[in-house]
C-alpha cells in the first residue's frame, strides 16, 4: 500500500505523541507551562504567555493570533505559509505572535500551536518526531513505514501537516483508539489520552468550519469531536481531519473505524 499525506491529520498524530511523552516520563504533564521544554526560547516567555500550557497547544486555544482558515494556502497572508517566507525560525515566528485572548479561553485553528507541541516532544525526549513516532507509535502498531516530509530551512519537521503513512496505518491508529488504546493486548497509547481526545475541551463548542458542510464541531486534544441522532440514538464521532479528505473516523457506539484518503485541494476544505 502507498504513502498518502496525511495533511492535518498530522496533528492528532503528534498529539498522539505528546501522550506517550507523557506516558513515558519524558513530560511531566499537559498542564505545564510550555517554556518548561522551549529553552532556546525563554526571551518571549512574557506578556501572560508564560502561562500557555502545553493543554492550550492541544486544545488550540494558546490565545496567540494566528489566521489559517482566513487566508488561501497560496498566499503569505495564510500564516502556515508565512512561515516559510521570513528568516526567524519557526518555533520564534510563532511565540512572538500577540497574545490576543487569554489562553483555554478562546479556539483559534493554528498549526503555529502544533509546531511548538513538536519542539516541545523533541526538547523533552531529545527524539525528532520522525523518530519518537516511530520507536513509540507506528513500530508497537506494526507499521513498518512512515514519513514526517518536510522541514523548515532550519531543519524543524513541519508536524502539523507532513506525515506521510498509509491508509492501512491510519486504521491501525483508528482501531487502536476503539480498543482504548491496546494492540496486540499491548498498551500503545493511555486509556486517559483517549478520553482527552474523544471528549470536547470546555471551550470549544460550536466551531464551524469552514468547507464542511456537516456544521458545527467539538475540538479536544487535537481530534474534532461531533455527535449525531440515528432513530432517537446518540452516536459520538471523533475524528483526526486533513486537508483534502484526509479522515479516520472513530465511532465507539457503532464499535467503527472509517479511514478516508483523497486529493479534494482544491474547495475550500480544512
Amino acid at each position: 500500500s502507498t504513502f498518502h499525506g496525511a495533511r492535518s491529520v498530522s496533528k492528532s498524530i503528534t498529539s498522539i505523541c505528546v501522550g506517550i511523552a507523557i506516558e513515558k516520563g519524558f513530560i511531566e504533564s499537559a498542564h505545564q507551562s510550555i517554556f518548561d521544554y522551549l529553552p532556546n526560547h525563554q526571551q518571549l516567555k512574557k506578556g501572560g504567555k508564560e502561562k500557555i500550557t502545553i493543554e492550550h497547544l492541544l486544545t488550540m486555544t494558546s490565545g496567540l493570533e494566528w489566521d489559517e482558515w482566513g487566508a488561501p494556502l497560496s498566499s503569505a497572508a495564510n500564516d502556515m505559509v508565512g512561515i516559510w517566507y521570513q528568516e526567524k525560525d519557526p518555533i520564534t515566528f510563532i511565540l512572538e505572535r500577540p497574545l490576543i485572548d487569554k489562553p483555554g479561553t478562546s479556539f483559534t485553528y493554528s498549526g503555529g500551536n502544533t509546531a511548538i507541541l513538536g519542539e516541545i516532544i523533541k526538547n523533552a525526549s531529545n527524539m525528532e518526531i520522525d523518530k519518537f513516532s516511530e520507536k513509540y507509535l507506528f513500530i508497537p502498531l506494526e507499521v513498518d513505514s512512515s514519513n514526517w516530509a518536510v522541514r523548515y530551512r532550519n531543519g524543524v519537521i513541519e508536524v502539523s501537516g507532513s506525515l506521510e503513512i498509509t491508509p492501512r496505518a491510519m486504521v491501525k491508529i483508528g482501531a487502536t483508539f476503539l480498543n482504548n488504546g491496546i494492540f496486540n493486548e499491548k498498551q500503545i497509547i493511555s486509556e486517559q489520552w483517549i478520553e482527552k481526545c474523544s471528549t470536547e475541551y470546555g471551550n470549544n463548542y460550536g466551531i464551524n468550519i469552514p468547507g464542511q458542510a456537516s456544521g458545527r464541531h467539538g475540538y479536544s486534544y487535537s481530534w474534532w469531536v461531533k455527535s449525531y441522532t440515528q432513530l432517537g440514538k446518540k452516536i459520538n464521532m471523533y475524528n483526526a481531519g486533513g486537508w483534502g479528505g484526509q479522515e479516520i473516523m472513530i465511532l465507539p457506539e457503532l464499535n467503527t473505524v472509517v479511514v478516508f484518503t483523497g486529493g479534494n485541494y482544491t474547495s475550500n476544505v480544512k
